[in-house]
């Protein structure tokens, strides 16, 4: 049977592509097809590493977990990660290929197109349905020309769109008509219908809306997906900052805190952490003030050179020996490990002009950035208590030295080395795993380590889980699945 590919598109960023991707990847999975998800081009800062040690966005790992898959490269084969306002690294099939301003990418889109189709090309021979996730909007003209991401990749494989609107953002039919009117005859011909995110309240007071768009457009209107409060699903990008309800609201919580760096990638690692019913996690941003915490935790980042020298010049390297005076423990993660060492090096120009800058010399490291890029998963044990076994990922330039990695955090299993260092006097770890609190024994562990007495980590797993299939029965509840079984392998 031919493979059936299926893209969603969106009116705006954040308006939902992910999510429905996930779900309907579930709903098809249920079902016993063989489906699997695509997006042609993510541009984000958080990503995971597959099996065979390349580097996909994060959303299309969370929707592989959707299709009961492991996650590979072809379903992200183009990845951008922005390390400043002008300029990114450019993944491709999993490793980095370059360093490009947007002017260059631009340029360089029609070999990116090749890249793309043939990783799409590889997975029909797999699978009976692909559902595929644009970016941003369609309706982007001054990106228009070489679209590798929307409609110039539906009109390359000849599939389906449907266009999601966020009702919640408000403006959706003006939303879905402009973007409509905005696109050529093909690319509206291309549109099967539209589907309305996180609408609130009676459903029968939009009837007449609704109405009102199908006889506009000509278009029907799948879905209309109501909004799910403390949805637990993965961020491609935007930090999630829902905590889980207190278990006991009038104890004093156990408080973390983040700098919300300008760069900060993977903040999913803190998802058990802000998950956590005693736990009161806090995202800082530079030049607020920066409450007392048990705990801080420098998170990673794209540009850690430009990040730390952020950090200093907002008051962090004061906060930090004030707050360890007063017996708080300090963890970095990746760059923020990074970040703790004597000095970060980056001699190639990797990140940018700076050549060396010094970090808060709270670990006996330094750091030395290299052009190749450290992707693998690992598998290890714990280096405390009753040694937890751990899995994780890494994703990082740098190489790391110094007298403190005698003290190391982990010993990884596959590669038969350690990771990590800890401080002579325990108040200072830096790691450079990420997921490393996602098991819960290790959470438990590190939260030990950190000050709190019970900590009972959360099943990190199991909430990822749930929050997909409640996902998929809420588009199921709420789907036209006559319309959606004409443009995918569904039985309604």
């Amino acid at each position: 049977m031919k493979t059936k590919t299926l893209m969603i598109q969106g009116t705006t960023s954040d308006a939902g592509k992910s999510a429905i991707v996930t779900a309907i990847c579930r709903l098809l999975f249920r079902q016993g097809t063989r489906v699997a998800p695509f997006k042609p081009q993510n541009m984000a800062l958080n990503s995971a590493v597959t099996a065979e040690g390349g580097e996909i966005g994060r959303a299309q790992a969370v929707q592989a977990q959707a299709c009961g898959l492991e996650p590979h490269t072809d379903m992200n084969p183009v990845l951008i990660k922005p390390s400043s306002d002008t300029g990114a690294q450019i993944i491709v099939h999993g490793k980095v290929r370059a360093q490009m301003n947007a002017q260059r990418y631009h340029a360089y889109k029609p070999t990116m197109l090749t890249e793309v189709l043939a990783s799409h090309q590889r997975l029909t021979q797999h699978y009976a349905a692909i559902i595929v996730e644009g970016a941003g909007s369609p309706a982007e003209i001054n990106l228009r020309e070489h679209d590798i991401a929307n409609m110039g990749f539906a009109e390359a494989v000849d599939c389906p769109v449907l266009i999601v609107a966020d009702i919640d953002k408000g403006g959706v039919f003006a939303h879905l008509v402009g973007t409509l009117d905005l696109l050529s005859l093909s690319e509206q011909e291309r549109v099967k219908g539209f589907i309305i995110n996180r609408f609130r309240g009676d459903i029968a007071l939009l009837q007449s809306g609704l109405d009102w768009l199908e006889e506009k457009t000509g278009k029907p209107v799948l879905a209309v997906v109501p909004y799910l409060h403390n949805l637990q699903l993965e961020a491609e990008d935007a930090v999630n900052t829902w905590q889980a309800i207190p278990s006991n609201p009038t104890a004093k919580c156990f408080t973390v805190v983040i700098p919300r760096l300008p760069r900060l990638s993977n903040h999913t690692d803190f998802d058990p952490l802000r998950l956590h019913p005693e736990i009161d996690l806090r995202y800082v941003a530079l030049g607020e003030e920066i409450p007392a915490a048990d705990l801080v935790i420098l998170p990673g980042s794209k540009n850690v050179i430009a990040d730390l020298i952020a950090l200093k010049d907002t008051g962090w390297i004061a906060y930090l020996h004030k707050h360890l005076r007063y017996g708080g423990k300090v963890m970095g993660i990746c760059g923020g490990y990074q970040m703790l060492g004597s000095h970060v090096h980056d001699p190639y120009g990797i990140e940018g002009t700076i050549k060396t800058t010094t970090g808060f010399a709270l670990l006996e490291v330094e750091t030395v950035l290299e052009a190749e890029k450290q992707l693998r998963q690992v598998q290890g044990v714990l280096n405390m208590g009753e040694l937890p076994a751990l899995t994780g990922y890494e994703i990082h330039a740098g190489i790391t030295t110094g007298v403190a990695l005698d003290s190391p955090v982990a010993f990884l299993q596959k590669e038969s080395v350690a990771d990590g260092a800890i401080s002579a006097d325990g108040q200072v770890l830096g790691t450079y795993l990420h997921g490393i609190f996602d098991c819960t024994e290790v959470g438990d562990e590190l939260l030990k380590w950190a000050g709190m007495t019970q900590p009972k980590s959360p099943n990190i797993a199991a909430i990822n889980e749930a929050g997909i299939n409640r996902l998929a029965d809420a588009l199921e509840e709420c789907v036209d699945g006559k319309l959606l079984a004409s443009l995918v392998p569904y039985s309604c």
